[in-house]
């Protein structure tokens, strides 16, 4: 099937450096440089991009801001047999983009879609955190205003998986104030200029990369991977309360057995248990 590749009527998305450019895969570039067409965010970006890869292929803007006129040009390309891919600034397409519509829009009309894999901020923060990663929620970007951004961290506050977040640099230092206040000191990596020779891991918590981002502004685009709601340890069951509410039961005519066996099904402690607290304190 590779072989054939790019292939007539077929939506390529395919996944463009995030830093550095050798992590453009030899499969990319022998689509990029076979499709009729390549969809980018911005034209002018992805133009020197390929450039530099002598890839010369027809560029269409296709953006947030007028991605609803061209959906319908591009599954008319499909339509005619055109080999097509897409492309956002770096990345992985189809993520916090307008790539994930134009997907939608082409399974719908029954067109196939290839991803080629490539780079992905999301993963490549993820794995090398040290958080979590086996299993992981993400949010991409939290409104941009503090008051929705602050009931969306709230809903996310007992979220037990870690937490995946992009963010741009000029509203780093609110977010991260915002996650202090709603969510805590949690552990924490902000991860910036990925894959390139100034990456950094700025952590390991909320409040050390506030006190780094207050001294040195982030510059890029960043991406948060931060710890998920800590377990809630539930305080043992008070044995004085247990027995009282045993003896409640008795005095309403339970049998000890009964009592024993009815608050047992409803506290998810060892019946046995129960009946041998009520036998302890006298009762038969």
């Amino acid at each position: 099937m590779q072989d054939l590749e790019p292939a007539a009527g077929v939506l390529y998305l395919v996944g463009t450096p995030i830093g550095n450019r050798d992590d453009l895969s030899p499969r990319a570039l022998k689509v990029l440089a076979g499709v009729d067409r390549i969809a980018c965010e911005d034209t002018r970006h992805s133009g020197l991009l390929l450039a530099g890869f002598g890839i010369r292929s027809k560029l269409i803007s296709f953006h947030a801001h007028n991605h609803l006129a061209r959906i319908p040009q591009l599954l008319e390309a499909l339509e005619r047999g055109e080999r097509l891919a897409v492309i956002s600034d770096a990345g992985l397409p189809g993520i916090c983009d307008p790539g994930e519509e134009l997907v939608a829009a082409a399974r719908a009309a029954g067109r196939t879609v290839i991803c080629i894999p490539g780079p992905c901020a999301l993963t490549t923060a993820l794995v090398s955190s040290g958080l979590p990663s086996g299993r992981f929620c993400f949010e991409g970007f939290l409104p941009p205003k503090r008051n929705p951004r602050r009931a969306r961290l709230k809903e996310l506050a007992d979220e037990p998986r870690t937490l995946v977040l992009y963010e741009a640099p000029h509203r780093l230092l609110e977010l991260l104030e915002d996650l202090l206040e709603a969510l805590g000191d949690r552990p924490l990596q902000v991860a910036r200029e990925l894959t390139k020779r100034h990456e950094q891991q700025i952590g390991p918590t909320v409040g050390a990369a506030l006190v780094h981002f207050r001294g040195t502004p982030a510059l890029g685009e960043c991406t948060l991977v931060l710890g998920g709601a800590p377990p809630v340890i539930e305080a043992a069951p008070d044995e004085q309360e247990l027995l009282a509410e045993l003896q409640r039961r008795v005095a309403a005519g339970a049998s000890p057995r009964d009592a024993a066996r009815q608050l047992a099904e409803a506290t998810g402690l060892s019946r046995r248990t129960l009946y041998g607290l009520l036998h302890r304190n006298g009762e038969p």
